[in-house]
């Protein structure tokens, strides 16, 4: 199992972190760029070929506010794409959220919410999960933990009010 994660600044790292401890902590292996769609074009494209020929079956990017890295990457692949809008601008960002959810039909980029690396995360595990049975069945047992946990505050919570 393999995913790719690019960013666009290395002040975007940490934002990126949680996502990239998540995938290894499911056995993902990852490799984390920091390749601007503006500056490193070149390089850009150069990884992504390699992406695509080197067995990343996902790959998350994230950027802030033009948020190009996403599209960019997105029209040169047909791996799934998953796109993280970054804050840090005046505009906290929006900016960034709404470049990469307004796509051009046919060139799709999933996109969460703003500094949701851990859900890019989540959704690039369940994606690589359609093929990779081991990995389904433990993101569903964490599913179930996750559920007893909010059951078990919920259980006691009620008794506390009753």
């Amino acid at each position: 199992m393999k995913a790719a994660i690019i960013m666009g600044s290395t002040s975007d790292l940490a934002k990126v972190e949680p996502a990239v401890s998540i995938l290894k902590e499911y056995g993902v292996e990852v490799s984390v760029r920091c390749l601007s769609a503006h500056r490193a074009h070149a390089g850009l494209s150069e990884f992504i070929e390699e992406c695509n020929s080197n067995g990343t079956e996902v790959i998350i990017t994230a950027a802030g506010m033009a948020a190009a890295l996403p599209g960019v990457v997105a029209s040169k692949t047909v791996l799934p794409v998953i796109g993280v809008p970054l804050s840090g601008s005046v505009l906290d960002g929006m900016d960034a959220l709404m470049s990469i959810v307004q796509m051009p039909s046919g060139i799709p980029v999933a996109t969460v919410a703003i500094n949701g690396s851990k859900n890019a995360a989540y959704l690039a595990l369940q994606i690589m999960a359609n093929k990779h049975n081991e990995l389904r069945d433990s993101l569903l047992e964490d599913r179930k933990k996750m559920e007893e946990a909010a059951m078990k505050t919920n259980e006691e919570i009620a008794s506390k009010y009753q």
